[in-house]
C-alpha cells in the first residue's frame, strides 16, 4: 500500500510542476482560455485479483462533465489542465469454464453459470492536458496524463445460480472437473474499500469547429493503484485493483 501512495504522490507531483509552469506562462505565448463541456462512452474494465480469477471484459458506461484551461502554447505544444466529473460503471464480469474448457453447467438450473459484479463511481480525473495541431478551426493530437480520485456509489450482483460449483461440491458434474477459477469468495464479499485512486493516461484527436465548438474522440487507460477488497494476510486477496480502458466522446465549447 505504501508504494501505491508514494506512486500516486509522485503524479502529483509532476502533475502540479506542471501546472504551476504553465500558469506562469514565462516561456511559451500566453493563453487564458477556459472550455467546458461534456463527454461519455464506454468503459471496458477487469479487477487484477490475486489469486487470480478468471475474467471476461466487463462492460459498463462513463459520462459526465469536463473543463479545461489553456494557459500557454510552449514552441508547438499546446498546454493545458483538464478536469473531469464522471459517473463511470466499472467491475468484472467472470468466465467461468471448466479446465477441458466447456461452460460449467449448474445442476439446479441446468444452464451454464454468469456472474457479473457492477460497481458505480464518482470519478475525478485532474490531467495534464497536451496537443499538437491546429488550435483553431482545425485538427490536433493530444495526450492526457494525471491521477484520478475515485468514490464508491453503489454495487450490484448479477448471477443466475445460488452458489458456486466447483469440483468438491459439484458431484453430478461428469469426472466431477472443476472450475478453471476455483477462487469463489469474491462471489459474496461487499466492496470493503470505497475509495479508489491511481493514474490514468489516454491520447486521441480533437477537432475545432469555428463557432460550434471542439469534438474529441480519445482513448484512455486507467490502473487503480489501490484495492476494493482488505490485502492483508490475512485477508482473501492479496491484491484486487481496478484496469479500465476507456473509450469516450466529447464536446466543449470555449467560454
Amino acid at each position: 500500500m505504501r508504494y501505491n501512495i508514494k506512486y500516486l504522490l509522485s503524479a502529483l507531483f509532476v502533475f502540479l510542476a506542471f501546472s504551476v509552469q504553465s500558469a506562469r506562462g514565462q516561456v511559451g505565448d500566453y493563453r487564458h482560455v477556459w472550455a467546458i463541456g461534456v463527454s461519455g462512452g464506454v468503459a471496458l474494465n477487469s479487477i487484477g485479483f490475486t489469486p487470480e480469477v478468471s475474467q471476461n471484459m466487463h462492460n459498463g458506461y462513463s459520462f459526465g462533465i469536463t473543463a479545461r484551461y489553456t494557459s500557454e502554447k510552449y514552441f508547438s505544444t499546446i498546454c493545458s489542465i483538464q478536469t473531469e466529473v464522471n459517473i463511470s460503471q466499472l467491475g468484472w464480469k467472470e468466465d467461468i469454464k471448466t479446465l477441458s474448457g466447456g461452460d460449467v453447467i449448474n445442476p439446479e438450473t441446468g444452464v451454464a453459470e454468469q456472474y457479473k459484479r457492477d460497481i458505480t463511481y464518482l470519478q475525478i480525473p485532474i490531467m495534464a492536458h497536451l496537443a499538437w495541431g491546429k488550435e483553431k478551426n482545425g485538427i490536433n493530437a493530444f495526450i492526457n496524463a494525471g491521477p484520478q480520485l475515485g468514490f464508491f456509489l453503489s454495487e450490484k450482483t448479477t448471477k443466475n445460480y445460488n452458489k458456486p460449483y466447483t469440483k468438491d461440491n459439484f458431484p453430478d458434474y461428469v469426472g466431477g472437473e472443476e472450475r478453471v477459477s476455483v477462487e469463489v469468495a469474491q462471489e459474496d464479499m461487499p466492496i470493503e474499500r470505497k475509495f479508489d485512486y491511481g493514474i490514468a493516461v489516454g491520447g486521441g484527436i480533437e477537432w475545432d469547429i469555428r463557432r460550434i465548438g471542439r469534438f474529441s474522440l480519445e482513448g484512455r487507460y486507467y490502473i487503480g493503484l489501490g484495492n476494493i477488497y482488505d490485502d492483508s494476510k490475512k485477508d482473501e486477496f492479496g491484491k484486487s485493483n481496478h484496469g479500465t480502458i476507456f473509450v469516450k466522446l466529447a464536446y466543449l465549447k470555449d467560454l
